[in-house]
């Protein structure tokens, strides 16, 4: 199907206002050279209307496929879109090394827009994941050129993402890094590998020690892969310059976020949100029941990205933008559907929910009771199931009764529910562990429990331990505190709210050996057993931030 009927098609699907008929012209494999000499291979859909503005993608996973839709989507709407392979990508020169040449690459490409005879001015950026990061790392040095930016399933800085935790998002690294290699090997080849479920993959996921799991997931070392094993600390220099947080607050453009409650950048994007706002910027947010890969997210995506930019790139926009709240959310659950709110999070009352003996979660207080007792095996480590996941089939809402049937799994399950729950905003967990060994990790996941039984996962989070991290109390006990993924989500009346506590989530994150080894080269695995405490001392639970509720009534 040729571009131009494939871009109409698409406009009608997206229900987007109808552009007046105009030709767009293509220039492919233009050669943009950066400042040291690399050729960066660039895409131009240049509209038919004059003193037009220009969107700006910068992208390491070629320009075909959906950008080419993208490009002519945008052109037809009169404006120039610049699709940019980036450095060690599609016919780009150099070599590829995340988050390094993003900056002065992008500030070079700048350059060259505005040594353009077709250049107007103004500038809007667009970008899914790593293109989002390659926005941030240009936004904060394009002036007042910069007039919009569309920010899809991504953030300002990835450190702590890969390390979400102080683990290793083992999962997520590792599947990106066979992903960008799979680019480079035939188009057979790589349906072969898919056809058979990814075995090399899976075995490398597997694989110990970790430094050679790139070379069984691809046959090739990965330098980027290799580097994030080694600098995993939280004071590593190497993140400095790779992480561009710092650098959000001086962005003036209006800026629109759109993510999903299983995506793997959800917290650090809304820090990014939240950055904004503390410098009295109104970004738009929007958060769907989407994980990072979901069919449904692109869809949004576009018809609120296109959206953003008409509003905010051209002096008179072509249609009326209609009236809107700067926050839609979609809030999971039965009876859920979309909100509109005036800011993130919502007003509401944070309301612990106790762990109890015998399996129970309430909200009245703990009391005196024995610890439960689980063993964690890294030889046989607790596996993930669901949840945020670079992979969308494998990722977001699945039953975890299966892992919930574990032995090195705890359950604390509600009554069920006389009233509908609200939970919306951040979610976090204080568990008190007492643990054999002084490394460990705890992993905390809340639930929603169906009337027929089924445990669907909601959110969840992980914590690494390490000795003085967090200190221990006079007891020996740890307190540890555990962020889990934001949400918005509906207990219906009669579902039942329940929390599982474990030793860890593979291969999500990496398996804890429990020795304190490198990350990257231990091999040695110890088992060790590991209490969880719920008594007056040490209440252990999950605190959610409820906005609605007659089920619940917590003291004031």
């Amino acid at each position: 199907m040729p571009d131009r009927l494939l871009a109409r098609l698409a406009a009608a699907a997206l229900r987007l206002p109808p552009t007046p008929p105009g030709p767009v012209r293509v220039t492919r494999d233009i050669a943009v050279r950066a400042r040291d000499g690399v050729v960066l291979r660039t895409d131009h859909y240049a509209p038919a209307a004059r003193d037009a503005p220009t969107v700006l993608i910068r992208t390491p996973y070629g320009r075909g496929g959906p950008l080419r839709l993208l490009g002519r989507l945008l052109a037809a709407r009169g404006r120039h879109a610049v699709i940019q392979a980036c450095r060690g990508t599609d016919g780009s020169g150099g070599t590829f090394a995340p988050l390094v040449h993003e900056r002065d690459d992008g500030v070079d490409t700048l350059d060259w827009l505005r040594r353009q005879p077709w250049w107007a001015g103004r500038l809007g950026m667009f970008g899914v994941s790593y293109q989002g990061f390659a926005q941030w790392a240009l936004a904060a040095d394009a002036d007042e050129d910069l007039r919009a930016m569309v920010a899809v399933v991504t953030a300002s800085a990835t450190r702590d993402s890969t390390y979400a935790g102080e683990s290793f998002a083992l999962d997520t690294v590792l599947t990106w890094a066979e992903l960008l290699h799979a680019q480079t090997v035939t188009w057979l080849a790589r349906q072969w590998e898919l056809k058979r479920g990814q075995p090399r993959l899976a075995a490398a996921l597997r694989h110990l020690p970790l430094v050679d799991a790139d070379r069984v997931a691809t046959g090739v070392t990965i330098p980027f892969f290799q580097e994030w094993l080694r600098h995993h600390e939280p004071d590593a220099a190497y993140w400095r310059t790779r992480v561009f947080a710092d650098r959000v607050a001086r962005v003036r453009a209006p800026v629109a976020m759109v993510t999903g409650w299983h995506d793997i950048f959800l917290p650090a994007q809304l820090d990014d949100y939240a950055t904004l706002r503390a410098t009295g910027a109104r970004p738009r947010l929007v958060i769907g029941p989407w994980t990072h890969g979901s069919p449904g997210l692109f869809t949004a995506a576009l018809r609120e990205g296109l959206a953003w930019l008409d509003e905010h790139l051209t002096a008179v926009p072509r249609s009326p933008v209609p009236a809107r709240t700067p926050v839609r959310i979609h809030l999971g659950g039965a009876g859920g559907g979309w909100r509109d709110l005036p800011d993130w999070p919502p007003p509401a009352v944070e309301t612990a929910w106790h762990l109890h003996p015998g399996g129970e979660l309430a909200v009245r207080p703990p009391v005196a009771s024995t610890p439960d007792t689980l063993r964690y095996d890294p030889a046989d480590p607790t596996p993930s199931v669901g949840g945020p996941l670079l992979v969308a089939q494998r990722a977001g809402r699945v039953d975890n009764r299966p892992v919930e049937a574990r032995p090195d799994v705890l359950t604390y399950t509600s009554a069920p529910l006389s009233a509908p729950v609200e939970v919306i905003g951040p979610v976090r967990a204080e568990i008190h562990v007492h643990a054999e060994l002084p490394y460990l990790d705890v992993f905390v996941r809340l639930c929603d429990v169906d009337r027929r039984g089924r445990s669907w996962n909601v959110c969840d989070g992980l914590v690494r331990v390490a000795p003085e991290r967090p200190p221990a109390d006079s007891d020996g006990v740890l307190r540890v505190s555990v962020s889990l993924w934001p949400t918005a989500y509906r207990f219906a009346a009669g579902h039942r709210l329940r929390v599982q506590v474990s030793g860890g989530a593979h291969p999500r994150w990496a398996r804890n050996p429990g020795t304190g080894e490198p990350l990257g080269t231990a091999v040695t695995l110890r088992a060790g057993w590991r209490q969880v405490l719920h008594n007056p001392a040490h209440p252990s639970a999950v605190l959610l931030p409820i906005v609605h509720s007659a089920a619940v009534h917590p003291p004031i």
